[in-house]
């Protein structure tokens, strides 16, 4: 009988740890995830050790490539890299710092920061120049080493006599310039955006006309600084990065 009892005792006590077992097993399914440490898929993974929170001041300290990268990793990882905590305070500022012009697409109300940086990156790449990025920069005027002797001594920057001449874009497809440029003569000047495409949607020929001159191949510079171009004389785009809003094209162009 008392074996019996001892038996029942067991059992309940057998029962009981089961049990428990159990309900550990339950709370150990209810908790975040990050803190589920008994999970073997997840042995290693920084984020199921210290946290999001802690996660978030590790990546900090790296820089935006980086912080990028970790988006990849995991759903949980991409929840914690994608805050704007991260990407307002230091990366964007970074990218912009030393930038001759701030993307107007980047500077819409309501992005995040990171699309603001993607944005960013991407306009600093484009090539495809548009009326708005020839009408919102001020443009300095040079010519080339190759340019006749009679118009380089009219350039002051050759004569070392002034600062380079300027140029100004106009949205009713008019160019001038300052008053008093020997090289200007008043007369009238019309530019045109010329770009053709071959079949698959990829650019063939993209330039800048100024009437009947030698088109202006584009490029950009480092900086993000625009560059037109021919044999005899190039614009280049005065930084002006401080200017509200952001200069170029309200939406992406590529």
């Amino acid at each position: 009988m008392a074996e019996s009892c001892r038996g029942e005792g067991k059992g309940k006590e057998k029962a009981g740890t089961s049990a428990g077992a159990g309900c550990e097993s339950d709370d150990s399914e209810t908790r975040p995830k990050w803190q589920r440490k008994d999970r073997d898929d997840e042995v290693g993974d920084p984020l199921s050790v210290v946290g999001p929170e802690i996660l978030e001041k590790i990546l900090n300290f790296l820089d935006a490539r980086s912080v990028a990268r970790c988006i990849v990793v995991s759903h949980g990882w991409q929840t914690v890299a994608i805050s704007d905590r991260l990407w307002a305070p230091r990366q964007c500022s970074e990218l912009w710092a030393d930038k001759a012009h701030i993307p107007r697409c980047s500077q819409v109300r309501g992005i995040s920061r990171l699309t603001a940086y993607s944005l960013s990156v991407m306009d600093g790449k484009r090539v495809r120049i548009t009326r708005e990025d020839l009408c919102d920069h001020v443009w300095e005027y040079r010519f080339k080493s190759t340019a006749p002797e009679y118009w380089r001594n009219l350039d002051p920057t050759w004569k070392l006599t002034g600062p380079p001449m300027r140029r100004y874009f106009h949205q009713d497809g008019t160019l001038t310039a300052d008053p008093g440029d020997t090289v200007w003569g008043g007369h009238e000047c019309s530019y045109s955006i010329i770009t053709s495409f071959v079949g698959d949607g990829r650019i063939r020929e993209h330039y800048v006309r100024i009437n009947r001159w030698a088109p202006m191949t584009v490029s950009r510079l480092e900086d993000w600084s625009w560059m037109m171009s021919n044999d005899i004389y190039y614009y280049t785009s005065v930084p002006d990065a401080d200017k509200p809003g952001g200069t170029g094209p309200l939406f992406p162009v590529w």
